[in-house]
């Protein structure tokens, strides 16, 4: 017999506890119009079995003799779960605490507890899966995190970590502490050879990528500048890839930039200072732009901005500038917020900004945060698409966001892995 239902399924929330693996079932999802990670379908279903999407198509198409859950989703959008790809889940809104102490004062086994909450606020705002780009002095912990994770101990999106990070010795910070006495780091100091044991020893405490600042702000007057030899980068991406791994960069300024794409960096962060020529340059070496726009964003409105009330500040005017050009020249665009810099759960504002400060599309946005930044994370065989053998990894929303991607925020069902953790009337 198939049950009829509309949203009232066996719901893995907050309210009744986190079911972990055991409540996956068959369902036939019946939204208005189906999001498939490329183009939007109306009038299709999709068909999940397990953790598994086995079909998808017009409801004259997509048969079954098995006793399923029929959800009726009227007035709906059924999505990919959505992919954050630059989160750091052991942060938290630095209007509320600064970095330096968050590094410095706070325990890592309060931040990981904090973490939890920040792990369940992503997921049931529809992203099911993040890249975190580093615990930020809080060890492996994101290690933990996953595990706890996947193993249905607490509810959270997949997780791809990078674990500590690696910076040079010198410029990374908190900074501006008497140095008589040790300071804890934001990430893990190497240079020269040693960096092929850090690397090494990062993969084997559970980094699934390597992340490397290429930059940072320890120029002669606190500008961004290199900080590692281009012949450096290179031996860190060999030894990644021989690990089957991938190197990402932190990079803002344009000689970082250039380094980081020559060396073999597959993922660009931040990117604060690309014009025509790196923008051509990542084209030609495929890589991935992750501009972090809403970091920019919240930080300036932390520092006083009034935004819609004041002048812009110059970091604004220059992130649209420069994510314009990256748009203009056809540059891979991910979807990757800094999330952590403003609250987790509201990952959808790095979408929005996409829109104000690059004019992209909404329907760019969705392949951006879905297709695109699954390719990026090595998963595009996993998540990212509605396609029979992908993942169960779905969200819905209220109303079209190829349409406007504000409508993000209105989710309606959540389910990872087959398992739903979010559906609402």
């Amino acid at each position: 017999m198939i049950a009829m239902k509309k949203f009232l399924i066996p719901v893995c929330i907050f309210i009744t506890g986190f079911c972990g693996a055991q409540n996956k079932s068959a369902y036939l999802l019946q939204p208005d119009r189906v999001f498939d990670g490329t183009d939007m379908h109306d009038g299709w279903v999709v068909l999940v079995e397990g953790d598994r999407i086995t079909n998808v198509g017009t409801r004259e198409s997509v048969k079954t003799s098995k006793a399923i859950e029929v959800v009726s989703m009227p007035g709906t959008t059924l999505l990919p779960g959505l992919i954050e790809g630059h989160s750091h889940l052991l942060l938290y809104p630095y209007n509320i605490t600064d970095w330096d102490t968050q590094v410095l004062k706070e325990s890592d086994s309060y931040r990981t507890a904090r973490a939890t909450v920040h792990a369940k606020n992503t997921l049931m705002a529809g992203f099911t899966t993040v890249r975190d780009l580093g615990t930020e002095g809080a060890g492996y912990s994101d290690v933990a995190l996953k595990r706890a994770i996947n193993e249905g101990i607490i509810p959270g999106p997949r997780m791809i970590v990078a674990g500590r990070a690696i910076v040079s010795t010198g410029s990374y910070g908190p900074k501006g502490y008497d140095s008589d006495q040790s300071i804890m780091l934001g990430a893990e100091p190497a240079d020269g050879n040693d960096l092929i044991r850090v690397v090494r020893d990062q993969i084997g405490k559970g980094a699934d990528f390597i992340k490397v600042y290429a930059d940072y702000r320890w120029g002669t007057k606190g500008e961004d500048q290199p900080s590692f030899t281009l012949e450096e980068l290179k031996l860190i991406n060999e030894v990644t890839r021989s690990s089957g791994r991938y190197l990402v960069c932190h990079a803002k300024s344009k000689e970082a930039m250039r380094r980081a794409i020559l060396a073999g960096a597959e993922t660009i962060e931040h990117g604060d200072f690309i014009d025509e020529e790196i923008a051509q340059l990542m084209k030609e070496y495929k890589v991935t732009y992750f501009p972090t726009v809403a970091a920019i964003d919240a930080i300036n409105q932390y520092r006083g901005w009034k935004k819609g009330k004041d002048e812009e500040p110059a970091a604004v005017k220059n992130k649209k500038k420069t994510l314009r050009i990256a748009v203009n020249a056809g540059v891979t665009i991910g979807v990757g917020g800094d999330v952590g810099v403003f609250p987790h759960g509201e990952n959808v504002y790095e979408m929005e900004l996409m829109a104000e400060y690059g004019g992209m599309k909404p329907v760019d946005i969705l392949r951006s945060a879905t297709t695109i930044n699954a390719k990026a994370l090595h998963l595009e065989n996993e998540i990212g698409s509605i396609k029979p053998g992908m993942k169960a990894d779905l969200m819905a929303v209220k109303g079209d966001p190829s349409k406007s991607i504000a409508e993000l925020r209105k989710v309606a069902f959540v389910m990872k892995d087959g398992v739903v953790v979010r559906a609402e009337k």
